[in-house]
């Protein structure tokens, strides 16, 4: 049997609902996109929500929110996807790439913390594979450094201390101490995009925690605007009967979301509870017939957090890069297909042109080396996962 990574977890539902949302004549920006917004702050217990067509799209406009650019830093982890740090790039600050904790996904906080300056204006925590980071700790250490911060616009003068934006495009869901993961950080990015928990095929929202003595609607305005072109009048407004006139308050972009995506995020956000059911059950599986097995798999649940499960990520011991990869081909050989997360940034061509080098990065590199994703989604059946953990634990056998 042929067993993909991560397919979307689709139903008639969305397939009815996107069909009306098409016929009603409403398919850009529009009531679906406000809906959704609505329900994604409720279910993240935060008082409003802006989506957009990706999440980087949200860390990106939040960072220009608040206005950070040439001459700040920005702390992000060298192991994660390029979305986290391009943005950064986008707006023209700096990255300032901290090595994980040894055997760890998570920051090396104690790094992180020691990397803080006055010129440091965010920090960017990612939440791999569901997992919620130690954002105690990253608040800690924010509070321990408030009098190096020296903000230079006014909403960062609102704060009064380095902001902490979470990259939480694997994360919808998981919670840290009892709190869901949207009212955890200061700001909160999620992804939408085909491959995640839920999806809307392409897209993303920024959530925040209320900001003392800042006007949410003032906030959710001002990504509006940056999101449609700083156009002061939503299109749901312009097609009002005789109110066509608008106005362009600054030269902004271009990454609202539409209707229809919306439309699927309603769907899934529906059914979303059982989804994480179904994806808690499969990591349960996974996790008792891999213990025979000299690895070490992510944590998806302790008495700090409990994760949404976006991802199984797997640690064979002492293996190779290249003894990793066989696995890997051999897993594709039996019509499974794996993956791994990640090639840590200082790999990649655009992060060594920057002049980052791996050699600085040592336990990224380590948890890189003899990673391997496996499939992981609401729609595995049990026959499924079995198949997949008797050949995963028969292409390890045969290679270690």
């Amino acid at each position: 049997m042929y067993i993909p990574f991560s397919p979307p977890d689709m139903t008639p539902t969305e397939a009815e609902l996107v069909k009306q949302t098409i016929l009603s004549g409403w398919i850009t920006s529009g009531p679906k996109k406000f809906e959704f917004e609505n329900k994604l702050s409720k279910y993240c217990g935060t008082n409003k929500t802006c989506a957009m067509s990706s999440a980087t799209a949200a860390l990106e406009l939040t960072l220009r929110l608040l206005e950070v650019g040439p001459g700040d830093e920005v702390i992000v982890p060298a192991y994660t996807y390029t979305a986290t740090c391009s943005v950064i790039c986008h707006v023209g600050a700096t990255p300032v790439m901290i090595d994980t904790a040894k055997d760890s996904f998570e920051m090396d906080y104690d790094a992180m913390e020691a990397a803080i300056t006055e010129k440091t204006k965010v920090i960017m925590p990612v939440d791999l594979g569901g997992v919620v980071c130690n954002y105690e700790r990253i608040f800690s250490a924010v509070q321990n450094k408030k009098a190096l911060f020296k903000p230079t616009a006014a909403l960062q003068k609102r704060f009064g201390r380095i902001i902490v934006l979470a990259d939480c495009a694997h994360a919808l869901g998981s919670e840290r101490h009892g709190v869901k993961t949207g009212s955890i950080a200061d700001f909160t990015c999620f992804s939408f995009h085909a491959v995640k928990n839920l999806t809307t095929a392409e897209g993303g929202a920024v959530t925040w925690k209320d900001i003392n003595g800042v006007d949410n609607e003032k906030i959710y305005e001002a990504f509006q605007l940056m999101s449609l072109h700083g156009q002061n009048k939503t299109t749901l407004n312009k097609n009002k009967p005789g109110a066509w006139e608008y106005d362009i308050i600054a030269p902004f972009y271009k990454c609202n979301m539409t209707d229809i995506a919306a439309t699927i995020g309603i769907a899934q956000l529906d059914r979303y509870e059982d989804m994480l059911k179904r994806r808690s059950h499969i990591i349960e599986k996974y996790n008792n017939a891999l213990k025979s097995l000299n690895v070490q798999v992510l944590n998806h649940k302790t008495k700090d957090y409990t994760s949404c499960g976006h991802l199984y990520l797997v640690r064979v011991n002492g293996i190779t890069e290249e003894k990793r990869n066989l696995i890997i081909e051999k897993m594709a050989e039996a019509e499974v297909a794996c993956n791994v997360h990640y090639k840590p940034l200082p790999m990649l061509t655009a992060y060594k042109n920057l002049g980052y080098d791996i050699k600085n990065y040592p336990n990224a590199f380590a948890q890189y080396q003899n990673e391997i994703s496996l499939p992981l989604y609401s729609r595995l059946t049990d026959e499924q996962v079995d198949y997949v953990i008797e050949n995963f634990i028969r292409c390890v056998e045969e290679t270690v």
